[in-house]
């Protein structure tokens, strides 16, 4: 189904008529709690969206995989900040490299409302040292960055924690992380990739 014809069914026709801009529906977003479009979708309405601004978000280059857009969109941040490479989506224990050859573990979180929550994902072979420095940017709720972090492995490694049952480790991206040595603050950076973007 064209996305078009879908949304006619749940915009009502004064919106589109009088030609209401998608800047104006991302500024609704921003001021009311959401569109009306996103709260009058049916659930396949919404998932059928989901699906199509996954594929723009690809054919922009914005995102690299189905899934969702936040881990991808931070590994392009700090390419596009640091120019660093990005490595294949199969590649283990680092997301990119510099020009140095130094690896980076790219790690994100969205912080919102109902999970405020800063655990990052899952570090898999951490006692192996696949990566040089972890890179890690919080989101608020409008995926806006809000903090960034470059940090050392070893930092990493010892405020990790093992967790068994998924054979990982824990880090949690708390305001002290920023105090470490060999830390580096880098949202000033991201902010800038973010607007370049």
């Amino acid at each position: 189904m064209i996305i078009g014809n879908m949304l006619r069914r749940v915009v009502p026709a004064v919106e589109y008529e009088i030609g209401l801009a998608v800047p104006q529906i991302i500024e609704q977003a921003a001021v009311s709690d959401r569109p009306e479009i996103i709260r009058t979708a049916g659930v396949t309405q919404l998932l059928i969206l989901h699906s199509q601004i996954m594929d723009e978000l690809r054919d922009r280059e914005i995102v690299r995989t189905a899934n969702a857009p936040l881990g991808d969109y931070a590994e392009l941040l700090f390419a596009t900040a640091f120019g660093w490479s990005l490595e294949n989506n199969s590649s283990n224990g680092h997301d990119a490299t510099d020009a140095a050859g130094l690896r980076y573990q790219i790690k994100s979180r969205r912080v919102t409302l109902r999970n405020a929550s800063r655990q990052l994902s899952a570090i898999r072979r951490l006692p192996e040292d696949t990566f040089d420095f972890l890179a890690a940017v919080l989101f608020n709720e409008s995926y806006r960055v809000t903090k960034a972090i470059v940090i050392p492995h070893a930092v990493v490694a010892r405020r990790s924690k093992r967790v068994e049952h998924t054979n990982s480790w824990r880090f949690i991206l708390d305001d002290g992380v920023w105090a470490e040595e060999g830390a580096r603050d880098v949202t000033a950076a991201l902010l800038s990739a973010a607007a370049a973007i």
